[in-house]
């Protein structure tokens, strides 16, 4: 199976006026992310997809779309991570069966001050239910939504005992020098920083690229950093992504993505969020827009999913 490298967009999910999952819509935005949007994968229904706004039922019935258009899952992982280890369960067996390259695992979120041990052992049934074989699961460490850290001790653990399992790592911690460290003492176990701009530092630190929400907007940008990340093109496309970055992640981060994506395409509905989710308010959406008309947002400006 191919392993997933480099800029990895964490995609947004479009809705329908009721509310419920556009897959249509999603598929072709995912489309076009793996093609003109300069992405090398996808994170399908993870924090800026809105996945734990949804249902298992309606989680799966995603995966199963996405998994039934024709895109290449081999680039693609998904979010299964669930605080009823029975939903976890279902999710990755779901993720598992449909062949996605791997599995992103949230850390059950209700409990707090899990030990390692503890955390380890969720991990662990999670993967004898849900079947090992061709399983790839992705620890997702994102502590200021969760509560529950998977903090290197655990990390040791689950590569101590499923090593062909256990393959990586999301830090969407903001904490780059805990993605360093992860990356020395784990040697093979790749690390995801949440930013593109780890991207220029992803071959002296040992990165396997980058997980993003802002690459939803700044995907082509990014792959020239990811490319190049330590020529002169690289540098002046991170600094233009990192711009890009910098103004969306200034407003709520889903409700200013979606509105990107709106002023990408033509379409209104991609502002849509599910409650208790708000959309960006007229005054925020037009300071939004003044800044990124001063980066090079206007280029970007592309039909992305019709």
């Amino acid at each position: 199976m191919k392993t997933l490298k480099g800029v990895i967009a964490a995609t947004a999910t479009p809705l329908n006026a009721d509310l419920s999952i556009d897959v249509e819509r999603l598929i072709g935005h995912c489309r076009w992310l793996l093609g003109e949007g300069g992405c090398d994968g996808i994170n399908l229904l993870g924090t800026t997809g809105e996945a734990t706004s949804f249902s298992v039922a309606e989680r799966i019935a995603a995966m199963r779309a996405v998994a039934q258009s024709g895109l290449p899952l081999n680039r693609m992982m998904v979010g299964t991570g669930a605080s009823a280890l029975a939903d976890a369960v279902a999710l990755t067996r779901t993720a598992r069966e449909f062949a996605f390259a791997g599995a992103l695992l949230l850390p059950p979120f209700y409990y707090k001050g899990i030990d390692a041990e503890s955390l380890a052992n969720h991990v662990g049934e999670v993967i004898a239910k849900a079947g090992p074989f061709g399983l790839r699961i992705y620890l997702y460490h994102i502590p200021q939504n969760t509560g529950v850290p998977f903090g290197s001790e655990t990390i040791a653990r689950l590569r101590e005992r499923y090593p062909d399992i256990v393959v990586g790592l999301k830090d969407s911690s903001g904490d780059i020098a805990f993605s360093r460290s992860l990356a020395v003492q784990f040697p093979g176990f790749d690390v995801f920083p949440s930013s593109e701009g780890s991207l220029a530092e992803w071959r002296s630190s040992r990165f396997a690229g980058c997980i993003s929400a802002t690459t939803n907007v700044t995907g082509a940008l990014s792959q020239i950093v990811w490319s190049d990340p330590e020529g002169e093109k690289g540098r002046q496309a991170a600094a233009s992504a990192m711009a890009i970055r910098g103004l969306l992640g200034g407003f709520p981060l889903m409700a200013s993505v979606k509105a990107a994506l709106a002023a990408m395409t033509g379409y209104a509905g991609w502002e849509r969020l599910m409650p208790p989710l708000r959309r960006l308010s007229p005054s925020e959406r037009a300071e939004l827009f003044a800044r990124l008309d001063k980066t090079d947002f206007a280029a970007l400006r592309a039909p992305a999913a019709g």
